[in-house]
């Protein structure tokens, strides 16, 4: 019995002794206005980045820390972050008693950012293409403002393409395998939902996957993790919606161990910010969690975001000086209403399974199965026994009498027939529906001269995966996973609407006899509304990828590397046999595969507990996606020629400075993406024979392109009295083409049965140094930020962007441009000065913006953390009108061609253009109880 009391009074002993010497940090957070304690909130050692959570009564604990000062930073979604400078004495506890969280009402802005840009992401368009979307979850004062400020400019992180960055929902991945950039309109108008969210930037080491060269994004839907309560929420804004009525409810993890969440949306338009732009969407969200015991639980989540909206056409300056930025080609009246013919409709519901299993205190494993379903859609006119009913067509516009040229090349402007085609276009500048209707029901046999299609990816994938956590010691751990992805994905286009027609016939007007068949297995088929027309193929992908990742944490210094690996298999199967392909377009192609690997690393030093220094660096191999595998796949098996994985290099540094009153990072950033792949698809002429071909639609093929994209990021917050915030920010890049690559042309007029792959290899594009396109280069911000104590706040931002250029054509910088196949010698005019000067990159106008936000909430209940409150903002407040991006047409694809084109000084194929809103304004209002 001695024995047994003294050894437990040795162990006591040593225990006080330990803690003695070990000193230790701990709080209990609340609610500000409730007072409630409040479950996982991440408090971190801004020096050593050791975090933890609270627990159930809002406590958190750190047991063991460095001496000396340190800065602890308290976060939870949806509340204001705390920063506290504190100081750590051996042997001692510090214990910072009640640590308060005030509601961050400039979230709101955050729950606006998605709905207003994702009216353009995902388009198939240089012009549409933006990372603000991937920049939810961050705090980086540098990071906000790239994606609140800078986002509906098309600013692009780093220069890079959403493809190069990994946006994951519970660890399962989300871009597509089609094009490698996540469709955001999965998820919109769930912004309550989706608040939940883990960001790394760059190449940084994320614990869910391997990721890109831009960064990772991890929103997760685990039931549990919602603060409990009610949402309530209605908006007005005059972007690509009017009007947004939301509602969240989530229940907080029960006594008996279940969880639940639900939201809805519902956002609609008749007309957004641009003409005929209407929109109507319907979100629906449900997860739910079982916690069985400590060690286990499981989580349904499914998500049904079914988003319609119109599209707006890009203009050429000859379009807009006739009508004004505001206007759309797409859209005509019909019955008293506005009807877009270009609309995307977007049904893809999603299913997740996720079971966490805590194996031990050092390890935890979650095992994710998802299924998702649905289409994408795109609508549009086919006219195949009319003429092209777009009021934008070419022979409707002033431009084509002005540039008018004989058959031997002499000039003769036509003015009277351009004054009198400048006055038809004013008075007839959009779609007339009711013109095709009467041409349908005058046919002698029911046959539609117009429909309306709709260009449909019908896809279903199984994706599984298992992410394992592990601390393998006190200084290290590490993250693994492994995943697999198969995709079937069902392309066709349907016929929407016969236009008071009875049948449209599958043939291609502009093939005579068997060629023109788009099925010789059903040679001249009736298609009536539901049925396939065109093109009807499926692709078929199967992945698998790994990955490691070790994390080392010392007392000075951080530091990381990991690798992975791949393995695509893709494959198309042809459901129609094509006329002009009638050997290799029917029934299943080869199988393509690639096998790609990649490595990181990473470094942080802490000089002191205020400053660090990061650094970044990885290599990867990355596989072509699903679009750019297959050279023409809407008509044949066609592989791309010339096709390899992407090789990907980036590296970055950054000087960090944090302490409570200021923020700071500043990084120099370079990247160089190899054997780029592109395809794009247009009408050419004088492109594929040394007569012309007027009617040539073609593939244009470039591969071998690299990518070079270098520059500096900068970020600063102060803190300049307890209500009062400055923020500067700011961007630097040098993003251009870094070689010339190659470019073929794949012309269907010069298919045969002899010759099953009618490719003209046109040679090197002069690319290189020109800069890369739709995005500014340059983007600069300054703001400030003034907080009451009474819960209402204000701000302003000031916003300078530049740099930004036009989408150059890659065949008219090849030879093609310059030499006359018929001579083999350059055309006349055709000389190093004048040819330069044809080719010079357009670089758009700079421009500012000013941006204004504000907002108040109100506690209308004392004993309840019941908050009434709204938020406004009004962004562009001078109402400046500005270019977000463009492309040259590449139809007058030989130097004569174009300066016949450009004889009067306006252009019939001028480049086109995308601009911004101008003037916008958000109205929320939300309660929460």
């Amino acid at each position: 019995m001695k024995k047994l009391v003294f050894s437990i009074l040795f162990v006591l002993q040593v225990v006080f002794v330990w803690a003695q010497q070990n000193p230790s940090l701990r709080g209990k957070v609340v609610d500000s206005k409730s007072q409630k304690p409040l479950r996982n909130v991440v408090a971190t050692i801004q020096s050593t980045n050791q975090s933890v959570i609270t627990n159930a009564e809002g406590v958190f604990q750190f047991p063991v820390l460095a001496e000396g000062q340190q800065t602890l930073s308290v976060t939870s979604t949806g509340y204001t972050p705390q920063t506290f400078a504190i100081e750590i004495v051996k042997g001692q506890t510090v214990d910072m008693g009640m640590v308060v969280l005030e509601e961050d009402i400039t979230s709101e802005q955050q729950l606006s950012l998605i709905t207003i840009t994702e009216n353009d992401l995902g388009d198939d368009n240089s012009g549409s293409e933006s990372t603000s979307g991937l920049l939810q979850a961050s705090r980086d004062v540098y990071q906000q403002a790239a994606a609140f400020n800078w986002g509906l400019a098309r600013f692009r992180i780093r220069g890079l393409d959403n493809e190069y960055g990994t946006t994951m929902i519970n660890g399962i991945v989300m871009n597509k395998l089609y094009d490698g950039r996540p469709q955001w309109s999965n998820w919109g108008g769930l912004n309550d939902a989706t608040r939940n969210q883990e960001f790394t930037m760059g190449s940084g080491p994320s614990d869910y996957t391997f990721g890109g060269i831009l960064g990772t994004q991890e929103i997760n839907t685990r039931a549990s993790f919602y603060r409990p309560g009610t949402r309530i929420s209605f908006s007005g804004t005059n972007t690509n919606y009017s009007w947004r009525t939301m509602g969240t409810y989530a229940s907080g993890l029960t006594k008996d161990g279940w969880a639940f969440v639900v939201s809805g949306s519902r956002r609609w338009a008749k007309e957004g910010f641009f003409e005929g732009t209407d929109y109507a969407a319907n979100s629906l969200f449900v997860s739910v969690e079982k916690k069985f015991n400590e060690k286990h639980s499981l989580n349904f989540t499914s998500i049904y975001a079914q988003n319609s909206r119109g599209k707006n056409s890009p203009n050429t300056q000859e379009v807009t000086d006739l009508m004004g930025y505001k206007y759309n080609s797409y859209w005509g009246w019909q019955n008293g209403k506005r009807r877009n013919s270009r609309d995307k409709n977007v049904d893809e519901p999603m299913m997740m399974l996720s079971h966490y299993w805590k194996i031990n205190s050092k390890n935890t494993l979650n095992t994710n199965v998802a299924y998702q379903s649905g289409s994408i859609g795109n609508t549009r006119l086919e006219y195949p026994g009319g003429n092209n009913p777009d009021p934008t067509y070419y022979r409707n516009l002033p431009s084509y009498y002005l540039n008018y040229h004989t058959s031997a090349g002499q000039w003769l402007p036509n003015r009277t027939e351009a004054a009198a085609a400048r006055e038809n276009f004013l008075n007839n500048s959009q779609i007339n529906w009711n013109d095709m209707y009467t041409a349908n029901q005058n046919t002698s046999d029911g046959r539609s001269a117009y429909a309306l299609s709709e260009q449909r990816t019908d896809d279903k994938q199984f994706t599984a995966n298992s992410i394992l956590t592990s601390e393998l010691s006190e200084n290290i751990s590490l993250n693994a996973a492994v995943n697999f992805k198969k995709l079937t994905s069902h392309n066709f286009a349907t016929v929407v609407d016969l236009l008071g027609g009875d049948y449209l016939l599958n043939v291609d007007k502009f093939y005579p006899g068997s060629r023109g068949q788009f099925d010789l297995n059903n040679p001249d088929a009736h298609i009536t509304e539901g049925g396939i027309f065109g093109y009807n193929y499926k692709l078929l992908a199967n992945v698998v990828d790994g990955f490691t990742q070790f994390k080392f944490n010392y007392k000075k210094a951080d530091f990381y590397l990991a690798q992975s690996f791949s393995r695509s298999e893709y494959q198309r199967e042809g459901l129609f046999k094509n006329g002009n392909y009638s050997t290799n377009s029917f029934g299943r192609s080869e199988k393509v595969t690639f096998e790609n690997f990649g490595f990181k690393g990473g470094l942080t030093y802490r000089v002191t507990g205020a400053h660090s220094l990061n650094f970044n660096g990885a290599y990867m191999t990355k596989a072509p996606n699903l679009r750019n595998t297959f050279a023409n796949a809407r008509n044949n098996n066609n592989i791309t020629p010339d096709l390899e994985s992407e090789r990907v290099f980036s590296a970055d540094a950054s000087y960090i400075l944090r302490t409570p009153k200021l923020k700071a990072r500043l990084t120099g950033f370079m990247s160089k993406i190899q054997n780029v792949t592109e395809l794009s698809f247009y009408y050419a002429e004088n492109i594929s024979d040394a007569e012309g071909d007027e009617d040539s639609f073609v593939s244009e093929i470039v591969t071998g392109l690299t990518k070079k994209n270098i520059g500096a990021e900068l970020g600063i917050e102060y803190q300049i009295t307890p209500t009062i915030k400055a923020t500067a920010s700011a961007s630097y890049g040098q993003y251009t083409y870094d070689n010339n690559p190659n470019v073929k042309i794949n012309d269907d007029a010069q298919a045969s049965v002899s010759n099953t792959f009618p490719v003209t290899n046109f040679g090197k594009a002069y690319l290189k140094n020109y800069r890369q396109p739709g995005m500014p280069q340059q983007a600069y911000s300054f703001g400030l930020e003034y907080r009451d104590p009474h819960f209402w706040w204000i701000g302003a931002n000031v916003n300078y962007l530049a740099d930004n250029y036009m989408d150059v054509s890659n065949v008219l910088r090849t030879d093609n441009f310059t030499i006359d196949p018929s001579t083999g010698l350059s055309y006349v005019g055709a000389n190093e000065e004048t040819v330069r000067k044809a080719l010079q990159q357009e670089k758009f106008n700079d421009f500012t913006l000013v941006n204004l936000t504000g907002g108040k909430s109100w506690r209308i209940s004392k004993k309840n953390r019941n908050t009434l409150g709204f938020f406004a903002s009004v962004n562009n407040l001078f109402d400046v009108t500005y270019i977000t991006g463009g492309f040259e047409q590449s139809r007058k694809a030989t130097y004569p061609d174009q300066q016949q084109d450009m004889a009067s000084g306006i252009r019939s194929f001028g480049s086109k253009y995308f601009y911004g809103y101008g003037r916008t304004y958000f109205l929320n209002v939300y309660l929460n109880f």
